[in-house]
């Protein structure tokens, strides 16, 4: 069973998207029969809602992938225990975000990091693109950082996908669905207002 943060569809039909909690329940009831191809699909779907969803409480990347792991390992455990299948979403959710909680505690305990989370992983860039686009990176990220929690918690979970599911992400973040995509552009126009003052990014 694979965590990989990017795998999945980012461009669903908007009524294969409308359906996904039904189907996702139906995964979730094949699974408690011990169809394992069931679990996967499961898996392949919200994958990358979860990793975000951790990232977004301020963890690592490598501490979100332990932390998406884990939350994955618990449904296994918890197959049969699940009340409403069509709460899966939700379920996972509430589960990832604990599990960040306790990951966020347990670094502050320790004294370890500096609070600030890691850029999200980005292809190389070629040789010769490589000093102007660090340049432009690091602005990217030094501007990022200057967002608000919930821009930053926003634009994290929507930045992997063409076509957002405002259901899951209103889940993930507690957000009145009617709300995220206005949100979602005022914090694209913000950020886009700091990076064109800026002469890393603009080249001037």
């Amino acid at each position: 069973m694979t965590t990989d943060a990017r795998a999945g569809d980012a461009a669903e039909p908007l009524d294969a998207r409308a359906e996904r909690p039904a189907r996702l329940a139906r995964c979730l009831e094949r699974a408690r029969g011990g169809d394992i191809g069931a679990l996967e699909t499961v898996v392949r779907e919200l994958n990358p809602l979860l990793w975000q969803v951790a990232r977004a409480q301020g963890l690592a990347a490598s501490d979100a992938a332990d932390v998406v792991q884990t939350t994955w390992l618990e449904l296994m455990k918890r197959l049969q225990e699940i009340r409403s299948p069509q709460a899966l979403t939700a379920w996972l959710i509430s589960t990832t975000k604990r599990g960040a909680w306790r990951a966020n505690e347990r670094t502050r305990r320790a004294g370890v990091g500096s609070g600030v989370p890691e850029e999200m992983p980005d292809p190389a860039p070629a040789a010769d693109e490589g000093l102007i686009a660090g340049e432009r990176h690091r602005a990217l990220w030094r501007h990022f950082q200057q967002l608000s929690r919930r821009c930053r918690e926003l634009l994290r979970i929507v930045a992997m996908v063409d076509r957002p599911d405002y259901a899951m992400v209103s889940d993930a973040l507690e957000m009145p669905r009617g709300s995220i995509g206005p949100t979602r552009g005022r914090c694209l126009e913000k950020l886009r207002e700091m990076l064109l003052a800026d002469p890393a990014w603009s080249g001037r």
